[in-house]
């Protein structure tokens, strides 16, 4: 059962990290690139509409992060058309040359593209002559010849498309001056092999100016397949972003002449989990988690999730060390308040405070006070001796002393009662053990909560404190000898 518990928030961490992206280590950070595309026309002095050709969200290699326009005076809005991303501006009247800007951000990403057994074929249009028709049939017969495949055959196209002593028929092919992307497509439509023109932009980190580079894909019968025109390179390199892929043009500009489009981009660097909250805020997991809830409370969790992190700890010191403490909850809530203080500060206001009270309760035992009232009057004598240490310590310039208002006056008063009764009941030398092992055990959890990594998993992945309820649940089940009975129990060996 205790194995199953533990399974099961293993399990529930793994998928929230897959969904959501949530890095288990913190401190991680991922390379993001910052896109900007601007659209340069000349306006006529009328009605003004350019469209642009945007990346889809998913793309291989690749994941759109944010995105927006900077084209102040136009109207701006995302349209999908034949299933093409595109970016609108309009209008109504513009004169001179005139600039839009387009920008995103990218993120790298483990997605390909999905298989397609039936491809949309793209058309291609073929102006040739009965000369250029003869050619392309020669070059297509000599690239069979020493291919077996769609993959094969587009490889030796290229090759003898990009052949420096290319003969006759390529020289012919080539002279109307198709770009050798173009006239790829137009012999793989001819060969029967479905096609589809890419533009591709190559990032490279402060680059500006930068414009589309023509691709072809090929359908090679399960997967669309990305090749590089002029080189024959196969596959999208991993610093290639697919930035429009399809027939339709990449850019449309009504109302104006000279357009042209050009790229700039950067690399930048954030956190991980931060990108990951922005990502993944309709997650399931992010809907249910606490980055849902307001930054006030998620402030209150932060520390409410590492509770259960220092009541192993005070578990383990009891049940298998076998240190002897002032309760059970007092040194997780020292240990909390140490996080607040800082370690030695923390130390030394305890200690302060904790030992004025004991003085007070040595008076507070001669009047002879039901415990009620006992009690009461001891809170009341505490948060004065607190706020005493406070200003004294502000005066002499420590602003440590303030944050003492963390400890929880009651428990810090029944911890002064308590220790009181067992002063007098089995004197000094119990308070010692029993006070010096809950501030050891204080110290413990609170350097173990002060880990970034265990701060970072505990409130990201909440659900590992299941884990650490197994191991709570697994140590209550002990009744062997504890660390300390050992060594009480070590002269039996000799018998």
């Amino acid at each position: 059962m205790l194995v199953l518990l533990a399974s099961c928030a293993i399990l529930v961490a793994v998928l929230r990290h897959m969904e959501t992206g949530i890095p288990f280590i913190p401190g991680q950070e991922r390379s993001v690139w910052l896109i900007e595309a601007r659209v340069d026309f000349m306006a006529k002095g009328g009605a003004v509409s350019a469209s642009l050709s945007l990346p889809d969200k998913q793309l291989p290699g690749f994941e759109l992060y944010e995105e927006q326009s900077a084209s102040p005076g136009y109207g701006f809005s995302i349209v999908r058309e034949y299933g093409d991303r595109r970016a609108e501006w309009t209008k109504r009247e513009a004169l001179a040359e005139q600039s839009l800007y387009y920008s995103a951000q990218f993120v790298a990403s483990d997605k390909v593209d999905p298989a397609t057994a039936d491809p949309v074929r793209e058309h291609h249009p073929i102006y040739w002559d009965d000369a250029q028709e003869l050619a392309a049939g020669q070059v297509l017969s000599r690239a069979r010849e020493t291919s077996s495949s769609a993959r094969s055959l587009t490889r030796e196209l290229i090759k003898l498309l990009s052949s420096p002593s290319s003969d006759q028929n390529t020289a012919l092919l080539r002279s109307d001056q198709t770009s050798q992307a173009e006239l790829l497509m137009r012999l793989l439509d001819r060969a029967g092999i479905a096609t589809r023109s890419v533009m591709g932009l190559y990032l490279e980190d402060a680059r500006r100016r930068q414009v589309l580079t023509p691709m072809v894909e090929i359908h090679t019968g399960e997967h669309w397949l990305l090749f590089n025109p002029e080189t024959g390179e196969t596959g999208v390199p991993l610093n290639l972003l697919l930035w429009h892929r399809g027939g339709v043009s990449v850019l449309d500009v009504t109302g104006g002449r000279n357009s042209r489009v050009s790229f700039s981009m950067i690399r930048q660097t954030v956190p991980a989990r931060q990108l990951a909250k922005a990502q993944n805020s309709d997650s399931i997991f992010s809907r249910l988690g606490v980055h849902s809830l307001p930054i006030e409370e998620q402030s209150m969790f932060k520390l409410l999730l590492l509770l259960p992190l220092g009541a192993a700890v005070v578990v383990f010191m009891r049940v298998m060390i076998g240190l002897q403490t002032a309760g059970t909850f007092m040194p997780i809530l020292i240990s909390l308040a140490f996080l607040q203080t800082s370690l030695l500060p923390g130390l030394i206001s305890f200690i302060s405070v904790v030992g004025i009270g004991l003085v007070l309760r040595s008076y507070l035992s001669r009047l002879d006070l039901l415990l009620v009232a006992r009690i009461a009057t001891l809170i009341v004598l505490v948060i004065f001796v607190i706020s005493a240490l406070s200003i004294i310590g502000y005066q002499m310039g420590y602003s440590t002393g303030m944050t003492i208002t963390f400890f929880p006056m009651i428990i810090i008063a029944w911890t002064i009662e308590r220790m009181s009764i067992l002063w007098e009941e089995e004197g000094p030398h119990e308070v010692l053990i029993q006070g010096g092992g809950s501030l050891v055990v204080a110290v413990i959890a609170y350097l173990l909560m002060q880990s970034p990594l265990l701060k970072h998993l505990s409130f990201n992945f909440p659900e590992l404190n299941l884990v650490l309820l197994a191991l709570i649940l697994a140590m209550g089940q002990y009744t062997g000898y504890k660390l300390s009975e050992l060594r009480r129990f070590r002269a039996m060996d000799d018998i």
